[in-house]
């Protein structure tokens, strides 16, 4: 299981799914260009000080994302895409652990290139009347479920011990 980022626009967002991803063991992919510097420095300030335990890749662009991960192969992994445009409800949907779970940008979504690329696309289901969550709420939701099926969760054993619920 992974995450990516399509051209994230708010540092504190990405940086909330930096930590939540170092929390989980869950790989990140960062695909630029951003709405910030990306830089050590601007992902310090946003990942605080999770950055050296998340496993971070970046790419310089949409194409160059694609090719590193094998997109069209039979053996690649299933792009699974975030969004308010489908019908899927994303509990409804079975996810596998080599899944890439993919967010748009916060203010445009993603474009219909991504959409045509991706082999599920989910939507988490809201009151009528609202438009969207949060795209790290979003993420967290929906990786949670992907988690919870694939038995994804760390295990006590990966668990730092000493600290009580």
């Amino acid at each position: 299981m992974r995450l990516a980022l399509f051209q994230p626009d708010i540092p504190p967002n990405t940086g909330t799914m930096l930590r939540m991803s170092a929390c989980f063991g869950i790989p990140v992919d960062v695909i630029e260009p951003c709405g910030f510097p990306f830089s050590e420095a601007a992902l310090r300030r946003a990942g605080m000080d999770y950055l050296d335990k998340v496993q971070l890749t970046r790419h310089l662009d949409w194409q160059n994302f694609l090719a590193t991960i094998g997109h069209g192969r039979a053996d690649g992994p299933r792009l699974v895409l975030l969004t308010t445009k489908s019908a899927v409800p994303h509990t409804d949907l079975i996810y596998r652990k080599d899944d890439i779970l993919l967010v748009g940008q916060e203010s445009a979504g993603a474009p219909p290139e991504v959409h045509a690329a991706a082999g599920a696309r989910v939507r988490i289901p809201m009151q009528a009347g609202t438009r969207s969550l949060n795209v790290a709420i979003s993420a967290a939701i929906v990786l949670a479920e992907a988690l919870r099926q694939t038995g994804g969760w760390p295990q006590d054993d990966q668990i730092e011990q000493g600290t009580t619920p």
